[in-house]
């Protein structure tokens, strides 16, 4: 199993636990109060959602992942940003993303 669906399966585990906020707008408010540790963006996001995620993680110094699959992985299908709320699985979240792109 290759690190990003570790990674995939960690969120969805962050999902049943109820430490994810799932969608683009709660993703952006979780990391404007300073409750995110880390923000997955799906691939296929539109470019003014990609827009709005990454400026909100640029100017508040929150960690940006790329996946393929998000929606699937936290069992909520169309979801384009999910915002890990718990640090430690945002830490092994991270882990398993870096050691996947080298």
């Amino acid at each position: 199993m290759s690190a990003v669906n570790r990674a995939l399966g960690m969120l969805g585990l962050c999902a049943r636990a109820r430490k994810l906020a799932c969608g683009a707008q709660p993703a952006v408010n979780a990391v404007r109060s300073g409750r995110a540790w880390l923000v997955v963006l799906d691939t296929s996001a539109g470019p003014n959602t990609r827009k709005m995620v990454e400026n909100a993680c640029r100017h508040h110094g929150v960690r940006l992942c790329l996946a393929d699959g998000l929606g699937r992985a936290v069992g909520k299908y169309g979801r384009m940003a999910v915002a890990v709320l718990d640090e430690g699985m945002a830490r092994r979240i991270i882990e398993l993303f870096d050691r996947e792109s080298g």
